[in-house]
């Protein structure tokens, strides 16, 4: 079996038709025909089953797909590597991450880079949770993730620094005026959820948070985004989580916003199935000098010692 028809044979599942897939493709619909049939020759089975409107993938086509997508993303990020290697120039970056990382962090950095190396495309991939990142990672999606570092890893992970978690109150709470409070004194109050929040010991981040400070916490809205739950929060419907950039940077400061004490961070890394090397590289060392220098002070006059602060995987 060859890698273009490998190719052909994931855009035909992408486009769930070989008329479509040939047109995207430039090839006829008889070549492509004869490929994937070459290809199914090869693999020992019919990957696919022809519909009169459309494919349908076989048990051997879908035990296939998988495999068959890495080995076609990771030629086309190979070839981008060798590109970008010689000198950072020329072709794409394609770079995952979550979106409060993707609204909150990265226009930045992505300025920057624009701005130090123009000859490469930054091509930016969302995702609703760190599990569907780190899974289209590992599937070739993208170049390199930035993210919480996975719990288990195969390739480089680098830290990039960290966030903080904060409260969002609206400005004429009763909080509003106080630097950081205990999330016992919260234990009456109603809170703005996101489906975006992430599992901390097989239990929903707050949950957790909030079992372990003696109580169980109301749920007055359920939003997608972190960003609609930081709004609702400012509107006064209830108290939200959010990382501190997402709020400052993409909302706007229109709302309250108060640490955990002890304090709530998560770190930040990137991460890669290969080697980062040349924009890859680049890219990451943009984003660590960035964090460093660009991160926010404290928010509390006097921030809890390290050994309070509590570092966990909360809100993507």
């Amino acid at each position: 079996m060859s890698l273009r028809q490998m190719q052909y044979f994931v855009t035909v599942v992408e486009e769930a038709s070989f008329t479509r897939a040939a047109e995207l493709l430039h090839v006829t619909q008889p070549a492509l025909s004869h490929q994937i049939k070459a290809l199914e020759r090869a693999v020992g089975g019919p990957l696919l089953e022809r519909l009169p409107r459309g494919v349908r993938l076989t048990a051997m086509g879908r035990a296939f797909l998988p495999h068959a997508e890495r080995s076609v993303r990771s030629a086309a990020q190979a070839r981008r590597a060798a590109r970008a290697a010689a000198g950072a120039q020329g072709g794409e970056l394609h770079i995952a991450t979550v979106h409060a990382i993707a609204v909150g962090i990265l226009p930045d950095v992505f300025a920057r880079w624009r701005a130090v190396h123009p000859g490469v495309a930054l091509v930016l991939h969302e995702y609703a949770t760190t599990e569907a990142l780190e899974d289209q990672i590992e599937r070739g999606t993208a170049d390199l993730a930035v993210g919480p570092p996975p719990a288990r890893w195969s390739g480089p992970v680098v830290p990039v620094g960290a966030e903080d978690i904060v409260l969002v109150v609206p400005f004429d709470d009763p909080l509003a005026g106080r630097a950081s409070v205990r999330l016992q004194e919260l234990a009456d109050r109603f809170w703005v959820r996101c489906a975006m929040e992430a599992v901390v010991e097989g239990r929903p981040f707050l949950d957790w948070a909030c079992a372990r400070a003696g109580f169980t916490p109301r749920t007055a809205v359920r939003t997608e985004h972190t960003s609609t739950a930081v709004r609702m929060a400012a509107a006064g419907v209830g108290v939200a989580t959010a990382p501190a950039h997402v709020v400052r940077g993409a909302v706007g400061e229109d709302c309250a916003l108060l640490t955990v004490d002890p304090a709530w961070r998560r770190e930040l890394a990137v991460f890669s199935r290969v080697p980062l090397t040349g924009a890859a590289a680049a890219f990451t060392d943009l984003l660590a000098d960035a964090r460093s220098s660009g991160e926010a002070p404290p928010m509390s006059p006097e921030r809890p010692r390290a050994d309070c602060d509590a570092t966990v995987q909360v809100m993507p």
